[in-house]
């Protein structure tokens, strides 16, 4: 059970009854300093929020109450869905950012996020391939958790999927990649064309899944990865 500071946000509104919660959607703060991020997060003229934000010393605060629907996606896509924020619990962790210094993220720090998300999907049937990152969801615009997080150990905690290292495979046709690509629920063109959108996927796709190198390069180390996981989903039931 996870120690929770309440901090309310104002920045919220409904869900509504045909948006079912099934993506838990992992952000970092990209600000200085926690307090920062906390009172830009419960700032009424920002416009953001998250529904919980950990610090790095595992301090965890909520701001918003599940049932709501917090203000922390933007402009997103994920398999064929763009209000994100209807369907989605958005943790933010306190980092850096790419911006200002970005750094791996503490050990106390994952272990409130284990402890939060074990929590959340208890309440929630979210599938292991819907645990997803801010730069999945939007990957033209966002960086964030980024390429030091640990969604490795994340998956072997149970939370979310990992493709393991499977050899490298033959690089097939780009159209064949960007379908799937768009199967596993990346809002990919589907031009045959290895176009700079495209690339930009190909990015957020190694961040999550192959983050020693997220040059956005058609490799077949990449291919390996998502045929891995789209291998995973299939053999994986859904929660009730």
């Amino acid at each position: 059970m996870v120690h929770l500071i309440d901090r309310p946000s104002p920045n919220f509104d409904g869900r509504g009854a045909d948006h079912p919660v099934d993506i838990l959607l992992l952000h970092y703060t990209g600000m200085t300093c926690a307090e920062a991020a906390l009172a830009r997060l419960c700032d009424s003229t920002a416009k953001v929020s998250a529904h919980y934000c950990i610090d790095e010393d595992g301090t965890c605060t909520r701001l918003v109450g599940e049932e709501r629907r917090a203000w922390h996606a933007g402009v997103s896509a994920w398999a064929g869905e763009s209000d994100i924020n209807s369907r989605s619990i958005g943790i933010e962790l306190v980092n850096p950012g790419h911006e200002f210094g970005y750094r791996p993220f503490p050990e106390p720090q994952m272990a409130c996020l284990i402890a939060l998300c074990r929590d959340i999907l208890d309440r929630h049937p979210i599938p292991p391939s819907r645990v997803l990152g801010h730069s999945d969801v939007a990957p033209l615009r966002k960086q964030d958790p980024g390429e030091l997080f640990d969604w490795a150990g994340l998956a072997a905690a149970g939370i979310g999927l990992w493709p393991g290292e499977p050899a490298a495979a033959a690089i097939p046709p780009v159209a064949e990649v960007q379908a799937l690509l768009r199967r596993y629920g990346y809002a990919s063109p589907q031009t045959g064309i290895l176009d700079q959108e495209t690339r930009a996927v190909l990015v957020a796709f190694q961040r999550h899944f192959r983050p020693r190198d997220i040059s956005g390069t058609l490799d077949g180390e990449t291919v390996a990865r998502l045929r891995a996981l789209l291998t995973l989903v299939d053999a994986s039931p859904q929660r009730p």
